[in-house]
């Protein structure tokens, strides 16, 4: 028996990355799944994925910035298997890598839509639903810059302090309602989220270091998709308001170690291969951003 036997778990962004290594986690416990995400092609083929394992699993494309998108993808849930159980708010962009000022508006605005309005509306009809039911667990998933000002990425870092921020005071307005609300931090991970960069014109040269920081210390998203495992089970009933991360200090310290130890010893780096869009620096002419030392990526 697996520990989310009988249970019915929602992943927005559940298509790549992390969001279908939760879904492969919480399908192999035992969970229907139901995946949500833009492309109506990437929807199938990881519906497909899934299913392939013997597991129950659907979707359908959503923007999560729209609320009838989202209120849709639960309707499909609730027809499809049943009351839903564990809602994971995992859809996420990162946004072009630059200053702030050097980004076009509407690059920083599209993160905001998706980071933050889209784990609104996600958080209120999971809650909803949670609250007629009395039991629920949502999830919500941060990222670097959460605990920090992240210069060169302030808004997905600023998107992610919100979510966290967000996340804790809605597990306190709903804490005597039996519905569990997290915060879950994975932690650095080598997907294309990290691997798929864009960049502001300019600021290339700022990622020469970015290879080195993946291998120090991305893990693949397996990892924490286990752990999320244990925050939708049992384990957690009874419990809100928690703020879950996978790493820890000395996994930091310990990643730093070796690739200093492999660098020292003249070893060959692991090739990280990276994708880099350039984007066209939006500063007026005659204005000019300072320039500073890249922030670090854990």
């Amino acid at each position: 028996m697996g520990v989310l036997d009988g249970k019915v778990a929602v992943i927005t962004g559940g298509t790549r990355g992390l969001g279908l290594a939760i879904a492969e986690a919480f399908a192999a416990a035992g969970a229907a799944v139901v995946l949500g995400s833009r492309s109506q092609d990437a929807v199938a083929a990881a519906v497909c994925r899934v299913a392939a394992a013997g597991a129950k699993a659907s979707g359908l494309p959503i923007d999560v910035g729209r609320m009838g998108d989202v209120e849709v993808l639960a309707a499909h849930a609730v027809r499809s298997f049943g009351p839903i159980d564990i809602w994971v708010n995992n859809a996420g962009v990162a946004g072009p890598y630059g200053p702030t000022l050097g980004l076009a508006p509407e690059a920083f605005q599209r993160v905001l839509q998706t980071n933050v309005v889209g784990v609104y509306n996600g958080s209120r009809v999971a809650v909803l639903h949670f609250l007629a039911r009395g039991s629920g667990k949502l999830i919500n998933v941060l990222g670097n810059g959460y605990n920090r000002p992240l210069p060169w990425q302030n808004a997905y870092g600023s998107s992610k302090a919100w979510i966290r921020s967000f996340t804790l005071a809605l597990a306190k307005e709903t804490k005597d309602c039996g519905v569990g609300v997290f915060a879950f931090h994975p932690g650095l991970m080598l997907t294309d989220l990290v691997t798929d960069l864009e960049v502001v014109e300019g600021h290339q040269a700022r990622l020469a270091v970015f290879p080195a920081i993946l291998r120090m210390w991305a893990k693949p998203p397996e990892v924490p998709a286990r752990r999320a495992v244990w925050l939708a089970s049992s384990a957690t009933d009874g419990k809100t308001g928690l703020t879950v991360r996978v790493s820890s200090p000395w996994s930091l310290l310990a990643g730093a170690a070796r690739e200093g130890a492999r660098a020292l010893l003249g070893r060959p780096a692991r090739p990280i291969g990276l994708h880099v869009s350039v984007h066209a620096c939006n500063v007026p002419s005659g204005s000019h951003p300072g320039d500073e030392p890249p922030a670090g990526s854990a």
